[in-house]
């Protein structure tokens, strides 16, 4: 704010509006808002809300309007001596140079603040600039790792791959093998199948063979030169021999009893 500044601000804590229209002036070179000064000056006794000056006087506090007509303009200082009237300029001078050091100190004020919280913020933001180097470095440092066992974990599934396409070619070559050997074992045991004879037809060609042979007439077979007489027998050769091993009780008569023992 300056000189040339036709507005001043209210000095009402957290408000700093503009001031226009009607404004509350107090005595101690404190100005405030229509709102503010309604509110803030109907308690008695009346305190200053930038100070806490007590303001008790008749005069200490005066609803003005800012922006005074021409006729007021022209009488309010009609008849006054000059150095009245310079007098009371000067002390109007001095409110408004007083509002525009202090608007200039709150500037400067903020802007320390401002400063200070820019500086902290600095800090924090270096620090943590540096905490992310850190760890960005240690994420690097994973990755290449990372990097190493996933080349590592390629070459072996490479690997692996190519041995289980060997596998699988040998699968599949054994399989044709498997599937041959099953086929002509298969046409085999067919062929096998198709040579034995039935079961019916088995017992049937077994009756019809009997049928067929005729049966053998049966013989009269001597025991011995020296035997007594012939028997008779359906035997076969084989069995007639077995049969016949034994000497008929005629011949066992005629032979003298030997003690073999």
């Amino acid at each position: 704010m300056s000189f040339c500044d036709d507005t001043l601000l209210c000095n009402f804590p957290k408000c700093r509006t503009k001031l226009g229209g009607f404004a509350w002036v107090t005595a101690c070179s404190h100005v405030f808002c229509d709102q503010h000064g309604s509110g803030e000056f109907s308690r008695s006794p009346a305190i200053c809300p930038a100070c806490s000056s007590a303001l008790s006087g008749k005069l200490d506090i005066v609803r003005t309007e800012l922006s005074p007509s021409e006729e007021y303009k022209a009488m309010v200082l009609a008849g006054l001596r000059p150095d009245v009237i310079l007098d009371i300029s000067a002390r109007a001078l001095a409110f408004w140079s007083y509002q525009v050091h202090q608007e200039r100190m709150f500037q400067e004020y903020s802007l320390s603040r401002a400063e200070a919280q820019l500086k902290q913020m600095d800090k924090v933001v270096t620090q943590q600039n540096q905490s992310r180097e850190v760890e960005l470095s240690g994420m690097r440092g994973e990755i290449a790792s990372l990097k190493k066992v996933m080349e590592e974990y390629k070459r072996k599934y490479s690997e692996v791959s190519e041995r289980l396409m060997e596998r699988n070619r040998q699968y599949q070559k054994l399989q044709g093998l498997y599937d041959s050997l099953r086929l002509r074992n298969m046409v085999v045991g067919a062929g096998d199948r198709d040579m034995l004879p039935q079961p019916g037809q088995n017992d049937y060609n077994i009756g019809v063979a009997r049928q067929g042979t005729p049966q053998r007439s049966p013989q009269f077979l001597s025991v011995a030169p020296g035997g007594d007489g012939r028997f008779f027998s359906c035997l076969e050769a084989d069995g007639a021999k077995n049969f016949f091993q034994y000497s008929s009780p005629a011949r066992e008569r005629g032979r003298p009893y030997i003690n073999k023992h």
